[in-house]
């Protein structure tokens, strides 16, 4: 932070009642900074604009007024015991995933799994997070014998999607549905004449303007210590479970003997003999 926006800052957590109560434009006179030092400030510790801090700091003042314990997430308190930490973050599970399935189009879903069984090459798009789901969706692909590969370098996903053409998948996973590094090889791809797949949990995101099939998650539920990108991947999750099942049904002669291959290939790794 520079100078200004350490004010803004040192001067909200020291009165976080009294600074919800100002506009943009009092936050800046009080500090003795501009609206824009505020905005950026306001970015910078987590909130995409002043309107969420404010609102933030007018929950955080209600906390303390009461005289109740700091909340980690919505349902779970700093001084909860460890199995109400564990029931409390299972029912959210439960949740995500029955919301993801309530809202989950079967029809977008059948026409991805025929797409992606049928596909010459199929490449998945994702970073942080969802990177980790998109190496899951290529890793389950591979193990049945489909050509994957996922994609977390924004360079070289764009590079190999722009080898992308009619008959070949792409796979973009980000929760937002803003996150540049994955729409921008999601828009060469579609350019390209390969069916696009979008798994996100806003159906709304600018990246469906190149998406092909969406395939929506239950949005998830933020909070400072579980961003949404933490319970947002168990939606994300279903749906490659959806996608991988649906193929290996599909491609079942096939699939069958791949996946029992890699398993006996795998099982050399794990074998008690020394020798190998």
């Amino acid at each position: 932070m520079t100078r200004s926006m350490q004010r803004v800052a040192e001067t909200v957590a020291g009165d976080p009642a009294g600074c919800a109560a100002l506009t943009v434009t009092g936050l800046a006179e009080l500090t003795g900074t501009s609206e824009a030092t505020v905005v950026r400030t306001s970015r910078v510790l987590g909130y995409p604009g002043y309107r969420d801090l404010r609102l933030a700091l007018a929950g955080l003042a209600a906390q303390q007024a009461s005289g109740a314990a700091p909340a980690v997430t919505p349902d779970i308190n700093v001084d909860d015991p460890m199995p109400d930490v564990i029931n409390k973050l299972a029912q959210d599970e439960r949740r995500t995933l029955a919301d993801t399935a309530a809202c989950l189009d079967p029809t977008q879903v059948e026409a991805a799994v025929t797409a992606l069984a049928a596909a010459r090459r199929i490449d998945v798009y994702g970073v942080g997070a969802s990177g980790l789901v998109a190496q899951d969706l290529t890793q389950k692909l591979l193990r049945i014998g489909l050509l994957a590969h996922a994609h977390s370098d924004p360079h070289l996903a764009v590079t190999n999607a722009v080898q992308l053409r009619a008959g070949d998948v792409a796979v973009a996973v980000t929760h937002s549905g803003r996150t540049v590094d994955v729409i921008e090889p999601l828009r060469v791809a579609f350019e390209r004449g390969a069916t696009t797949v979008v798994i996100t949990g806003r159906p709304d995101g600018e990246i469906n303007s190149y998406a092909d099939l969406v395939l929506a998650v239950s949005s998830a539920r933020e909070s400072e210590l579980r961003p949404a990108a933490m319970s947002s991947r168990t939606g994300q999750l279903l749906v490659v479970d959806c996608l991988f099942v649906g193929v290996a049904q599909r491609t079942y002669e096939s699939a069958a003997p791949a996946l029992s291959d890699s398993y006996e290939a795998l099982a050399h790794r794990h074998s008690p003999d020394p020798r190998h």
